[in-house]
């Protein structure tokens, strides 16, 4: 029987379901007892188990139809909007990504077939308790000010900073009500008309016209560039506000989740209360909760990492990419996708604008707001009283240094000045760990991962050897593992570990602060570690670039990047977009607040183009350059390319297959494509799998992914033999 229309299936109907397994197609079913939607949320049987799936339309009856077998339930969600369906098979036709996998993008929140659980949330009650303590008191207030709403025990708690016993205390005496509620509730609701912070003349012209966007309730990109400090977030939290008050839904993404604990507490600030959180530090429980309400309109504001983008919005009105230069928007395994690009495709799909944020935007987006297919706002000046910081290069040719020691004297007095005054200093080098190489001076031999051609990295805090490939982690040896000679092995180089050791040691007085991803246990830690130096807990912040990414240190005067030479190495096309953009929001970080700032950069190559753009500050005269040598070359953002990575444990088959492709690229060929390749990735083995890259390049506006798909249909991959094709791809390890 066929659907009566075409979103609704009647009990029996021959519906199509696309699951989540790793099949090549979508798979016939009959619509259950009921009936059901189209995009419902199922739960089906795949063999002998019971597997997730979306309802994606109706049955295709190429199947015996003796053998379809019935859904066996609707689950008890709403069912996936005809907009999402459309993104997700639009962005798996772009990035060359089979549906299922597109799905399990859309569908990563733990148990979305279990039935509601409950959870315990207190009121205020009916009486008041005989005996009133400060802690009592304080409980009621938080209560009292919550006008009748609800909270959990660990929220009730910590808004009013007591401990769970005393709030337990209060509901045995009746004065707070003790009951169960579903535990996916709606988020506390967001006021937009809540008085937001003073905006200067710059910021007001920029917020209007983003409002005036969002109220038009149609399709457009702005980019919002902004020097460090111009108050980009304020700015576009009215363009949120605007899109809160339209009854839409707002996404935020943040490239970073330490990010996250400073911007909620603006939004706080903003709208008077604290928006969803998605992102990997969030519980499983508060995922599910995320994800049914985003389905819901229970979440108007969702802040998160690039996966955010994928949950399932009832109205999705705006999206902000906050930092959108940033390289961490692009999945760089398994779903190969750029989530700067991919919040534009949703958007365009949902009749919602788009808000590209930063202070050194990439060429990418640069070269759209060029073309005019992008609007841009420009924000000239730092907010309130800060300045840009004095920007100086330090010629290290010049500098009397021992081959031991990585700060210079020039530095070192810099950074005592600043610590005399109270003030706070950071030292800046994009290197984690203590070393990166391990060398034996008896017999040359470097340490190396056993799984990964990787040089392994020194981590003294840890005592251990870690490679940054695969993580593979051994004690730090005695003994060379070549040679055997003892005490002969040396560390080469700096890492922000030994730079941190280098510090103490100038500076024995200072309370050091060090700030790298692999440092910290957990997200929360590393979120509390940056609101302690905010505050004013640590004199000299020794950084990887962890520390450029948009965090607010008022009381930090100075930023000394140790080698701003070693972007500069290497032959990747973005090289030199990438050192301007890290220099630039390091520098960034300094004189945010009433006093000034001062950045200096440590260097070899004081003439470098690069070096000179950094300190003139001269951003368009680098920008039009950069884009002239791009567009000469023909490639991004003037040219197309994809990456092709070959992997498999035996070498040999590898290199097969990659000179068979490339000796039977027609396909390519007919669409006026190149293929470069097959070579030996730049780190060629990795987790025990040998790499292997081909490139593809394409003229802009060629119809590349249609012919990739021609290209590689012939070859079947048998064994361990994997292929990934990286679409734009970003990074060419």
């Amino acid at each position: 029987m066929m659907a009566l229309t075409s979103s609704y299936f009647d009990a029996g109907a021959l519906v199509g379901v696309l699951t989540t397994q790793p099949l090549d197609r979508v798979l016939d079913y009959r619509a259950p007892e009921g009936g059901c939607h189209l995009g419902a949320f199922v739960e089906v049987p795949l063999g002998p188990r019971k597997v997730l799936g979306v309802v994606w339309g109706p049955g295709k009856g190429d199947y015996d139809i003796s053998r379809v077998r019935s859904v066996i339930r609707v689950l008890d969600t709403a069912p996936m909007r005809e907009e999402l369906m459309s993104f997700l098979t639009r962005a798996g036709d772009y990035t060359l990504t089979p549906m299922p996998a597109m799905l399990r993008l859309a569908t990563r929140a733990p148990g979305l077939g279990d039935p509601p659980s409950m959870r315990k949330i207190y009121r205020l009650g009916d009486t008041d308790p005989e005996r009133m303590t400060d802690a009592r008191r304080r409980v009621l207030a938080v209560l009292r000010d919550m006008g009748g709403l609800s909270l959990t025990l660990k929220e009730l708690a910590e808004t009013a900073g007591v401990t769970s016993s005393v709030v337990k205390g209060l509901a045995k005496l009746g004065a707070v009500r003790e009951e169960d509620s579903p535990r996916d509730t709606p988020f506390p609701t967001l006021d937009p008309a809540h008085a937001g912070k003073d905006l200067t003349d710059d910021q007001a012209t920029a917020s209007a016209t983003l409002r005036g966007a969002v109220a038009s309730r149609t399709y457009g990109t702005t980019l919002l560039k902004g020097v460090t400090g111009s108050g980009k977030t304020e700015v576009y939290l009215e363009a949120v506000a605007e899109c809160l008050a339209q009854g839409r839904q707002a996404l935020v993404l943040l490239p970073e989740i330490a990010l996250t604990s400073e911007f909620l507490m603006r939004v706080d600030a903003r709208f008077g209360a604290k928006p969803a959180e998605w992102h990997s530090g969030v519980t499983m429980t508060d995922r599910r909760r995320v994800w049914k309400m985003t389905a819901q309109g229970g979440a108007q504001l969702v802040v998160g990492a690039r996966s955010a983008l994928f949950l399932p919005f009832r109205d999705l009105g705006l999206i902000v990419v906050d930092e959108e230069h940033d390289t961490s928007y692009k999945q760089e395994d398994g779903v190969l996708y750029n989530a700067r690009d991919m919040a534009v495709l949703r958007a365009s799909i949902c009749d919602a604008q788009v808000v590209l944020a930063s202070a050194t935007p990439s060429l990418e987006s640069w070269a759209n707001a060029d073309a005019g297919k992008y609007a841009r706002l420009t924000l000239t000046s730092r907010f309130g009283a800060a300045v840009m910081p004095d920007m100086h290069a330090i010629d290290m040719r010049n500098e009397k240094l021992p081959g031991s020691s990585w700060i210079s004297p020039a530095l070192q007095r810099a950074v005592q000045r600043r610590l005399d005054n109270k003030e706070q200093a950071l030292l800046f080098i994009n290197r984690r760990g203590y070393a990166p190489v391990t060398i034996c001076r008896a017999c040359g031999h470097q340490i190396g991962c056993e799984h990964c051609d990787a040089r392994m990295v020194e981590h003294r805090f840890l005592k251990r050897l870690v490679c940054h490939q695969c993580g593979e982690t051994k004690p730090l040896p005695t003994v060379c593992p070549s040679c055997e000679a003892e005490d002969r092995l040396a560390a080469v180089g700096p890492g922000v570990e030994r730079l941190a050791e280098e510090a103490q040691t100038l500076f024995p007085e200072a309370r050091l602060a060090v700030l790298s991803s692999d440092m910290f246990g957990s997200a929360r830690a590393l979120k509390a570690e940056i609101e302690t130096i905010a505050a004013g807990g640590a004199d000299l912040i020794i950084g990887t670039q962890l520390v450029a990414k948009g965090h607010n240190f008022p009381l930090l005067t100075l930023v000394g990047v140790i080698d701003a030479d070693l972007g500069l190495q290497g032959s990747d096309l973005r090289a030199a977009e990438r050192t301007f953009q890290l220099m630039r929001q390091v520098a960034g970080r300094a004189g945010r607040a009433e006093k000034a700032g001062q950045a200096l950069m440590q260097t070899f190559q004081p003439e470098h183009p690069v070096i000179r753009a950094i300190l003139s500050g001269d951003e368009q005269d680098f920008w039009n350059a950069e884009a002239g040598e791009r567009r000469a070359a023909g490639v991004p953002p003037y040219g197309r390319l994809a990456g092709i990575i070959l992997s498999s444990t035996d070498v040999q088959e590898v290199f097969d297959l990659g000179n068979a492709l490339a000796r039977n690229d027609a396909p390519l060929r007919r669409i006026g494509a190149k293929v470069f390749g097959p070579a030996p990735a730049p780190i060629a083995r990795v987790r025990g799998r040998h790499r292997v890259r081909l490139l593809v390049k394409a003229s802009k506006g060629t119809p590349l992914q249609p012919a990739l798909m021609d290209w590689v249909a012939p070859f079947k991959l048998k064994g361990d033999l994997r292929m990934a094709i990286d679409i734009d791809p970003q990074s060419f390890y």
